[in-house]
């Protein structure tokens, strides 16, 4: 079970910022194994708790947000997009550094989300699942919140088999691992 971020775990702002290098580069070395590249515009992020609550911290110092109703809203927030129980979390960044071919890369792949997968040891591929409303009438988000229901089990490979996107990364041990503790957390 992916465990989820508590809000006795979310300090104020300014405490955070106290030691928000600290955290920085304690995160940075969280995200290392998560981050797996697919091609030369699909980058794979995968979330847990730690990676969750630093974005959660983010909002709040960047928004001097203090209400408690609001600081709950986040955290209710990001914990969606955690998944649930056998199910990794994913953010999926496309990157495409020109605007103009941005602009008309997003909308001609509109049917992205579909055709991403997890493939699993024995040759299943567990494709995404995906909130519609990040896929609008006329062009995709550049940021995609994804969830792969694995069952519990590690994959071992990220892939797209989108038309003129298609390709596939091989875990390797160090991310296999990370996302394997992430199922058990």
């Amino acid at each position: 079970m992916t465990r989820k971020v508590d809000r006795a775990e979310i300090i104020d702002f300014e405490t955070y910022e106290e030691n928000r290098d600290v955290e920085r580069r304690r995160i940075m070395g969280v995200k290392e194994p998560r981050r797996i590249h697919v091609g030369d515009h699909l980058t794979f992020l995968f979330e847990n708790a730690d990676t969750m609550r630093y974005q959660i911290q983010e909002m709040i110092r960047v928004e001097r947000i203090v209400k408690e109703a609001a600081i709950r809203h986040e955290i209710d927030t990001y914990n969606g997009l955690l998944g649930g129980p056998g199910q990794l979390g994913c953010s999926l960044l496309i990157e495409i550094d020109d605007p103009a071919e941005r602009k008309h890369k997003l909308t001609e792949w509109r049917g992205l989300p579909e055709a991403l997968y997890l493939r699993l040891e024995d040759g299943t591929r567990v494709h995404a699942a995906y909130d519609a409303a990040q896929v609008g009438e006329d062009r995709l988000s550049a940021v995609q919140y994804l969830k792969f229901d694995t069952g519990g089990r590690v994959p071992v490979a990220v892939g797209s088999e989108f038309p003129g996107l298609t390709g596939e990364t091989e875990l390797s041990e160090a991310q296999r691992r990370a996302l394997a503790a992430d199922l058990t957390e």
